[in-house]
């Protein structure tokens, strides 16, 4: 009998002892399959993983950090589209200081946000049929279905929605035969003859094109090239407004804070009304990173969104953490180089809006 007791007791006192020696020796996790292992949120391999399953990097961008992205394009003296610039032929600045790229490629397959902005008042009476036909075919051509959407409005002395983003084809071409040129009758002073272009593209960059722009911010930080959608307004107008409540700066200062290029098609009838105003279009173009274009007959449209159209699709993208670390909401001027190449052009925006600090309540 005592010796039974003895022998439970010192297998008690042997299993006491490996137990300490566990706790003392933490045991190493077992590596687990790869495919269980991608299924685990970021938040979980931080806590699960072991270091030598993570490699460390310095240059790693973590999330939260600040990033600028910037798409511009490339064309030479005869506007034609240049597609072999290397990154180490750019330099880029901020408020005049040099900047340190973190991403570049040439990109053609970013999704696009395109609006179709068009005229309708009396100076468009006669080019309206052009300008609805050579529309229509452009966004056939450059919308791929279930990627691209395009939205169509048109203006007057106020802002029509014909038809919100969409991807399906069909549902822009009836939008397109929808849309009616009606001339209104009256004095050139009266609010019939009235065109509101500011308050036109101001309405187009804010309320269409931005609208995903302000669900992102309120989500997680995502990486440079992350989401990043191109928004482009096609402007069909003469460029003459005398009805807006904003002014052109307004205009340029709200495609800016929603990341919209302006691509400005002036036309309108050169001859019963005041004529083209390629001033207001250039600027309009120039400072959000599009372009200007004066057809002078239905080959010179087709030729223009054609235009358009490659330079959308032909376009590099680069990425920079901003030395100006400063949440302050101030605009910051963006100059991109190519001191290398002096017969090429580059076309982007000239700036955008640093975040503001949130304030809390």
């Amino acid at each position: 009998m005592r010796t039974a007791i003895a022998t439970i007791m010192l297998v008690i006192l042997l299993a006491a002892t490996i137990a300490a020696q566990r706790q003392r020796t933490p045991q190493r996790p077992r590596s687990k399959p790869q495919a269980e292992t991608q299924k685990k949120t970021a938040p979980e391999k931080n806590q699960a993983a072991d270091e030598d399953d993570i490699p460390v990097n310095d240059e790693t961008v973590k999330l939260g950090t600040e990033l600028v992205n910037l798409l511009f394009s490339v064309v030479d003296r005869n506007n034609r589209i240049v597609s072999d610039v290397r990154q180490e032929e750019i330099s880029i600045l901020e408020d005049g200081r040099s900047q340190q790229i973190f991403t570049f490629k040439r990109e053609a397959t970013l999704p696009i946000n395109i609006a179709i902005l068009m005229d309708l008042s009396g100076s468009q009476e006669y080019t309206f049929p052009q300008e609805r036909s050579a529309a229509n075919e452009f966004l056939r051509s450059i919308i791929r279905p279930a990627k691209d959407s395009a939205a169509i409005l048109t203006f007057q002395d106020d802002v029509e929605l014909v038809q919100g983003l969409t991807s399906r084809i069909e549902t822009l071409k009836r939008a397109f035969d929808e849309i009616e040129y009606t001339r209104r009758f009256g004095p050139t002073s009266s609010r019939k003859q009235a065109t509101a272009l500011y308050d036109a593209v101001y309405i187009t960059a804010d309320e269409i094109l931005a609208r995903d722009i302000r669900e992102k911010s309120s989500s997680a930080p995502h990486s440079a090239e992350d989401s990043i959608t191109r928004r482009a307004v096609i402007l069909l107008t003469d460029g003459v407004d005398n009805a807006s409540s904003r002014n052109l700066e307004e205009a340029i200062d709200r495609a800016w804070r929603s990341g919209v290029v302006i691509y400005a098609i002036g036309i309108g009838d050169r001859f019963r009304f005041e004529g083209v105003r390629e001033g207001v279009l250039r600027r309009l173009s120039e400072e959000t990173g599009g372009r200007a274009y004066f057809p002078h007959g239905p080959d010179d449209l087709t030729a223009g969104f054609r235009q358009i159209e490659n330079e959308l699709r032909s376009q590099y993208i680069l990425a920079y953490s901003p030395t100006n670390t400063a949440r302050d909401g101030s605009f910051r001027r963006i100059e991109v180089r190519l001191d290398s190449r002096p017969d090429l052009r580059i076309i982007h925006r000239r700036g955008y809006y640093a975040p503001a600090e949130e304030v809390k309540k």
